[in-house]
């Protein structure tokens, strides 16, 4: 009988699988590309865009808020088409390298046209792309792993989020000024040859991942059997307090980008443009990474026990502040001051810190926490949560709107209540994670006897 291709169960190893290094790099490369693309998207569209008579014909701040919130939306929504291709049809590796194809063309869209049709091909492939993979590369992490070595898929999803913000880090520094001063094309070109790199970079390790089958009928059964229906049913009611979070975290990409624009951008010695404060979130986030997992967590867990349950609603607690400092600045800006971008680096430091104990926990729940042929769907759930924010902060938007320009929520009151509302998120979910119970479930190693 000839033996198979690929290797299609974890081998028996307390060591780290080989074809994690290959996942990282193409991780690094792809979210350089994603982010790169995302930092300069609002004040492209504010700045930049054009009709199509080569004039420019920007959007109003109110118009791109609602474009960048409802991209995003979709980009988190597609993790669901990936994940049902993925688990029931085509398997991880080539549902991966096919959607990278169709983001690699939704970026080669932005860097050629720079008009609406240009931003909704693109915008809309990326999407497609971006989000179909999504949770399937995160799956594909776990999936290297057996009983032998989990004690190490921790630090590895620890890890692989750091390289999503290495990547982050790099491009939300480059992007800007190559906008600035090169404009559209180059900004949005250099993304799009990262993302062919990552494409190539995961074809290359194809030889040293394990692939898991897709589930075929198995998916649907195992989906809609009972303990399925249960295990979807804990996470999903876990991702409903999740989605608040993220409705006020992705507004450092709009809202707070805006905001910035009206502040003192000298720091530090350098004159800051407005889109690249958010630099400080990636490089945050390489720093509290290994802080947290080899300094904070264990100091903690010897005073009590820091469970994924607990570090979710800790993070949860720690965006009020993080909002309250952004309501601060508004206020100082009506009173017609002009406060240092400093101030938005302090919001950044609650905020990154609040990403990182949700975010990187959530990853690591939903993959452990879902049966062996749903991982893909299940964190495609998980990843949902960031669309459905995305959405609500979109609908929050419009509905605020006037027929005139003006807001019904304007200046320091829009933020005090994003600020309010995730404070009383946060005591709800206190209260149901008292009540959630744990169940975990890992790939079978295969038998090398």
């Amino acid at each position: 009988m000839a033996k198979p291709s690929y290797l299609t169960a974890p081998r028996k190893s307390a060591n780290l699988p080989k074809g994690i290094p290959y996942i990282v790099g193409n991780e690094a490369a792809e979210r350089f590309s994603y982010y790169g693309m995302r930092t300069i998207l609002v004040i492209f569209m504010t700045q930049y865009l054009k009709n199509a008579h080569g004039e420019l014909s920007p959007m109003t701040d109110a118009e791109a808020k609602v474009w960048y919130h409802d991209f995003m939306a979709w980009a988190y929504f597609f993790p669901i088409l990936g994940a049902i291709l993925s688990d029931a049809f085509l398997g991880k590796y080539r549902t991966i390298i096919g959607l990278s194809i169709v983001y690699c063309l939704g970026h080669l869209a932005l860097a050629l046209d720079e008009t609406r049709t240009g931003l909704t091909v693109g915008l809309s492939l990326i999407a497609i792309g971006a989000g179909g993979i999504k949770p399937c590369v995160t799956a594909h992490v776990g999936d290297q792993f057996g009983a032998s070595n989990n004690h190490l898929l921790s630090k590895v999803f620890g890890w692989f989020y750091w390289s999503i913000n290495f990547g982050a880090f790099i491009s939300t520094l480059l992007t800007p000024y190559l906008l600035n001063q090169y404009g559209p094309h180059w900004a949005f070109g250099i993304p799009g040859i990262l993302m062919f790199l990552a494409t190539i970079v995961f074809w290359l390790g194809r030889r040293q991942f394990v692939h898991i089958p897709a589930g075929g009928k198995t998916f649907f059964k195992e989906t809609f059997s009972p303990e399925g229906l249960r295990a979807m049913g804990k996470l999903v009611g876990l991702y409903v307090f999740i989605i608040i979070f993220w409705s006020v975290y992705e507004q450092n990409g709009s809202a707070w980008v805006l905001q910035a624009k009206k502040m003192d951008l000298n720091w530090a010695g350098v004159e800051w443009l407005p889109s690249q404060i958010q630099a400080i979130n990636p490089i945050l986030v390489l720093i509290y990474i290994p802080l947290f997992t080899y300094v904070l967590y264990p100091a903690v867990n010897k005073i009590f026990t820091l469970n994924p349950l607990r570090k979710i609603g800790i993070g949860m607690f720690l965006t009020v502040p993080a909002v309250l400092v952004i309501a601060w600045i508004e206020s100082q800006l009506i009173a017609g001051k002009t406060p240092t971008i400093a101030w938005q680096l302090l919001a950044y430091v609650f905020m990154t810190a609040a990403e990182v104990m949700i975010y990187q926990t959530g990853l690591e729940l939903s993959y452990t926490q879902s049966p062996n042929s749903m991982k893909s769907i299940i964190m495609s759930f998980y990843l949902l949560t960031i669309s459905a924010g995305n959405k609500l902060t979109s609908y929050v938007n419009q509905f605020i709107q006037n027929e005139d320009g003006s807001t019904k929520l304007g200046g320091v009151s829009y933020h005090l209540f994003f600020a309010g509302l995730i404070l009383a998120t946060t005591l709800l979910y206190m209260i149901y994670a008292r009540f959630y119970k744990e169940q975990t479930y890992m790939q079978q190693e295969a038998n090398t006897a």
